[in-house]
């Protein structure tokens, strides 16, 4: 089967004796935008350029060319899992809306060959008055099923959707959990030959997101091909046979070696997020013991985590200048990304204060990606009091974490105690974040593999 420019070239039934090996082609895709200062260019673009053809005059352009994707190519065998990573405007999105016939290239083929089933967005295809009964035959329709078909299906969708009385009101009285509830149900019921989901699972819950990877589990069994989109690179590396990178519109690793893929990701967000920050105070010259309250606090109000979307806080009589990461043997965790469950890890904060402060709290935090503290520590609890002169001081902790493979956010705080008043001095939520990786599957948040024996058996 052969695509043309801009087209997907689709069949939901393909004869043995013709069924390529690949279920995705891409060959030079390239995607552009054009990107306008203001309305006026956009309007000028469209009735200046037809004067310009009129009277045989080049055309003149009145905007920018933003390109999501450039030159991009890889085949993708049937029955592969395949994760796509990358930055924010890496081409992630673009690139499987692409793929799904959402989106017309620019240039490049794609050839697709199997009925697609896409999540790329929340409720994407729903109409927001009908019901979720009738958005389901309305989806079942645009994938190619015909009403006795769907309707056959309909108890099974309904049930993996677990919505209750909701599947007969219309969809625009629903939560965010229950469009995308609805939405993965009908993709994933449909028997689909390509499956491609694009973050949307991230908004679930987690018994129903663990629901959806089972049932992405059981469709690979099948033989079906998925892509699948996340900045979870803790599901690339357990659902994964292959990993793609896309920075800037291109690809940039393409490999089956998942783990390497995702080490090169993580070291790359790792020199974006330091780029991001803020230029640090420059040196003037000035004693750091003499620094005032007022500098403290702009050095707070401009300096924090970009990419993770820290929100800063705190009177900032004295802050939190950087925390570092490290492992046990003083490896840099920006260099080897990735830790092991109990491996030890070191957090080195550096802290500016502008007054002598008595009774400090340095508290150091773990959460989920999606919320909920997993574990934190402070120097209160270790009996180890704390107190800062003007200046700048440097603390450690080190602590093993049992954790199991996932990713974590790390979140620190300063603060002080007068009596039983306490003052916020510099909250950081969250500063940065770590990567647990194990080769063994274990269910939950703590890493605790068990040992097992058998008292009182005897030998044959």
């Amino acid at each position: 089967m052969n695509s043309t420019l801009g087209t997907n070239a689709t069949s939901s039934e393909i004869e043995a004796g013709h069924a390529s090996e690949y279920a995705i082609r891409i060959k030079g895709v390239s995607k552009y935008f054009p990107i306008y200062d203001t309305p006026r260019d956009r309007l000028k673009q469209m009735l200046m350029s037809r004067l310009h053809r009129l009277f045989g005059r080049p055309p003149r352009r009145y905007h920018r060319e933003f390109w999501a994707l450039n030159e991009v190519s890889f085949d993708i065998r049937r029955g592969e899992t395949v994760g796509i990573i990358g930055r924010n405007g890496a081409g992630k999105s673009t690139l499987l809306q692409i793929i799904s016939g959402t989106l017309t290239p620019s240039g490049g083929t794609v050839e697709t060959r199997g009925r697609i089933a896409a999540l790329l967005e929340l409720g994407a295809g729903f109409n927001p008055e009908f019901t979720g009964r009738e958005n389901v035959f309305m989806n079942g329709s645009i994938l190619g099923l015909p009403h006795e078909e769907v309707a056959r299906r309909f108890d099974e969708i309904a049930a993996f959707a677990d919505i209750g009385e909701f599947i007969d009101r219309p969809v625009k009285t629903y939560s965010s959990g229950m469009y995308v509830r609805l939405a993965f149900a009908v993709q994933a019921c449909v028997d689909p030959e390509i499956l491609i989901v694009d973050e949307a699972l991230s908004v679930g819950d987690i018994g129903f997101q663990y629901k959806c990877f089972k049932r992405m589990e059981a469709l690979r069994e099948k033989g079906v091909t998925i892509l699948m989109v996340t900045h979870s690179t803790g599901s690339i590396l357990e659902y994964a046979d292959r990993c793609i990178v896309l920075d800037g519109g291109r690809v940039i690793h393409d490999t089956p070696d998942v783990l390497a893929a995702v080490l090169a990701y993580e070291k790359g967000m790792m020199s974006q997020a330091q780029t991001q920050q803020a230029e640090p105070v420059p040196d003037t010259g000035r004693d750091a013991r003499r620094m005032t309250v007022s500098e403290l606090k702009a050095i707070q109000e401009r300096e924090w985590n970009r990419e993770l979307g820290e929100k800063r806080f705190g009177s900032a009589r004295a802050i939190i200048e950087r925390i570092d990461l490290y492992k046990g043997d003083g490896a840099s965790l920006e260099k080897n990304p990735l830790l092991k469950p109990n491996e030890e890890v070191v957090f080195r904060f550096g802290l500016l204060a502008a007054q002598t402060i008595p009774n400090v709290a340095l508290g150091i935090s773990i959460s989920g990606v999606r919320g909920g503290d997993i574990w934190g520590d402070n120097n209160l609890n270790a009996n180890q009091p704390l107190s800062l002169e003007p200046g700048r001081h440097e603390v450690e902790y080190r602590v093993r974490l049992p954790l199991s493979s996932g990713e974590y956010l790390v979140h620190c705080g300063l603060a002080c105690f007068n009596g039983e008043d306490r003052e916020e001095l510099d909250q950081r939520r969250p500063v940065s974040h770590l990567r647990f990786w194990s080769a063994r599957d274990q269910v939950g948040v703590v890493h605790a593999p068990i040992r097992i024996s058998q008292p009182g058996a005897t030998e044959e």
